[in-house]
């Protein structure tokens, strides 16, 4: 097995995601916290600009510009792509310190709870992630595989990343439970590295619950582009509940229910999420799964 050599501990990827940022200064602070034998730890407040700013971003979310080729292709430019250059040419595969694993923190304003992400599922992914969850049974935990994020995001430098997702807070606040379950999550990814490096881990075999995105769905819009919908009372901090054919997922302005219109039975995650609007996402349709581990 390839051991894990340097992890890299992100926060302030969205400069209003506090969580991230006062963890990872923490840590800073403190290195004696995050430090394991067998593997060097990195620390990097991703969007400092932002932070400072209490912004989410200053031109471009940092989380959408590393796909390099796209960004020439679009004659993008701004503060963030030139930060995402600088990054990968430290961080990168082909960079002065290339890192084997990201952990990326994020908070989000929609009732997640304590998330895993996982862009990939290979198999260290799905053994850390039925790692964390028989030592949190309530983390839920996410696949993004299939929404193209393991192409332009931070995390998507690394062979191995993963991110968490916190909530619901409201973005620029801290809220003390949810900074204890981050930093939790933290240590212990850190912890199963270093067993993984050292002496491996035999998990017994098991089924891990994952939600496995399928597709983004947008508010209901008007010819102008304007929403006229809002998430149903009923659906609203419902995430990763089952939402079945016929169910309320809107409510319009005046009053009316507009239904979930799908062919499977779907489980949303980052319902209404604040930082979403902008993106036309009003939440995201998982598929519940159970991926074998042995």
């Amino acid at each position: 097995m390839s051991q894990i050599k340097r992890v890299l501990i992100v926060g302030g990827t969205h400069g209003n995601e506090l969580t991230g940022v006062y963890t990872t200064k923490k840590f800073e602070r403190h290195p004696v916290l995050i430090d394991r034998p067998s593997f060097e730890t990195f620390t990097l407040i991703g969007n400092p600009n932002a932070v400072a700013a209490g912004t989410r971003y200053i031109d471009h979310d940092l989380n959408r510009c590393f796909n390099f080729k796209e960004l020439e292709e679009q004659l993008r430019c701004g503060y963030e792509v030139q930060r995402a250059k600088d990054i990968f040419d430290q961080f990168g595969q082909t960079g002065s310190l290339p890192i084997d694993l990201i952990i990326d923190q994020h908070s989000t304003t929609s009732n997640a709870g304590v998330m895993l992400i996982l862009d990939q599922l290979d198999t260290f992914s799905l053994n850390l992630a039925a790692y964390l969850s028989s030592i949190q049974p309530t983390l839920n935990v996410y696949s993004s595989a299939n929404s193209g994020r393991s192409q332009d995001s931070l995390r998507s430098l690394a062979k191995h990343r993963v991110g968490i997702e916190i909530g619901p807070i409201a973005h620029g606040t801290l809220h003390a439970e949810l900074f204890q379950k981050n930093e939790a999550l933290v240590y212990a990814i850190l912890d199963y590295v270093e067993q993984y490096n050292t002496h491996g881990i035999e998990l017994e075999k098991s089924s891990l619950p994952l939600y496995q995105y399928v597709v983004a769905v947008d508010y209901p819009r008007n010819s102008e582009g304007e929403i006229f919908a809002m998430i149903h009372p009923q659906l609203q901090f419902q995430d990763y509940k089952p939402l079945n054919p016929g169910d309320p997922l809107f409510l319009t302005f005046d009053g009316e229910v507009i239904t979930y219109q799908g062919d499977f039975l779907a489980f949303p995650v980052f319902i209404n999420e604040a930082a979403y609007y902008e993106k036309a996402i009003a939440m995201c349709l998982a598929e519940k799964q159970n991926i074998g581990i042995s």
